[in-house]
């Protein structure tokens, strides 16, 4: 399991202590940022005894009345190309922005990431992959707000190894983008699009059924862009780990149809089981297992793209 990164800004026992006991036990009721979890399991949370909320129903950003700083900032769910209500966003230096809650900097919630700024205490980003369903940002990293871009009404949000390097005037400037671009999508894109995929697949594979997370990735049909979006669910699969990996060596390709295919040569191959009933049993099958939303169902033209990749393999 990850360990939590202390921090070292002033905040009262109680604060540090909450902060550190509500990230562990996320970690664990995630299986270490693997898995999304409820609104309803949140409410198991407690601190001494006491049941604590960690998200607040109807805002994003929660500052309870025993903080001096924001405690949690949530990045609501919205399906497939509806928008949402405050659209967080990475800007062109690779970093996270979160807007204010309304456009009044002496909001108590603006008060309260702005007191999370000033102290260098952690925040639990949970970002919304579902209906309900959070993907804890922070059980594996932490997130800080380093800065306030106050003429745009938000705060600049940074995983922990970005927030060190984070220097506005630094000569380095491009090298950092670059390297905050590349973070960004390592410690959150990636996860929250897992996290999204597994949700609308039923955390089942796609080929097979297979209906173990741990065993299980989130697939891009075609490589990941290197834009600072969110990699976006329709190209996305939940596959297997066999199927992912035949999948990315061109030995199984999916057809526009959602039609599994088996590389021609695999199909006269003779080498045991796997191959047999993993593999060669998939030919001319169609997927077992697709999004119940129709937003959410594999885009024919990035398959098409893929698809094509694997004929030309072949």
């Amino acid at each position: 399991m990850n360990g939590v990164v202390p921090f070292d800004g002033p905040a009262s026992d109680f604060d540090g202590r909450l902060r550190r006991e509500a990230m562990t036990w996320l970690t664990v009721r995630t299986n270490d940022g693997l898995d999304a979890i409820s609104r309803e399991e949140l409410a198991d949370f407690t601190i001494d005894g006491a049941p604590f909320k960690l998200v607040d129903r109807t805002r994003g950003i929660r500052k309870p009345k025993e903080l001096t700083a924001a405690l949690s900032i949530t990045t609501t769910y919205g399906p497939t190309g509806a928008a949402r209500p405050y659209e967080d966003s990475v800007g062109t230096d690779g970093l996270l922005r979160y807007k204010w809650s309304g456009t009044d900097p002496d909001h108590m919630d603006n008060r309260g990431l702005r007191a999370a700024m000033t102290t260098r205490v952690p925040l639990i980003w949970f970002y919304g992959v579902g209906t309900g369903l959070f993907l804890p940002v922070y059980p594996v990293y932490p997130v800080y707000v380093v800065a306030e871009e106050a003429d745009t009404h938000q705060f600049v949000v940074a995983t922990d190894a970005a927030a060190e390097l984070y220097r506005p005037d630094s000569p380095a400037e491009a090298h950092l983008r670059r390297y905050f671009l590349a973070e960004t999508k390592r410690r959150l894109h990636q996860p929250v699009f897992r996290a999204t995929v597994m949700r609308a697949y039923g955390t089942r594979c796609a080929v097979c059924a297979l209906g173990h997370g741990q065993l299980l990735d989130a697939a891009h049909i075609v490589p990941d862009s290197q834009d600072s979006g969110i990699a976006s669910v329709t190209n996305g699969l939940a596959m297997c780990k066999i199927h992912h990996a035949a999948y990315d060596a061109h030995i199984l390709g999916i057809t526009p149809d959602e039609v599994v295919e088996i590389r021609s040569d695999l199909l006269e191959e003779i080498d045991g089981p796997m191959l047999e009933h993993g593999l060669k049993e998939r030919h001319g099958q169609r997927l077992m297992v697709l999004p119940a939303r129709r937003g959410e169902m594999p885009d024919r033209d990035l398959l098409a793209i893929s698809y094509q990749a694997f004929r030309n393999a072949g």
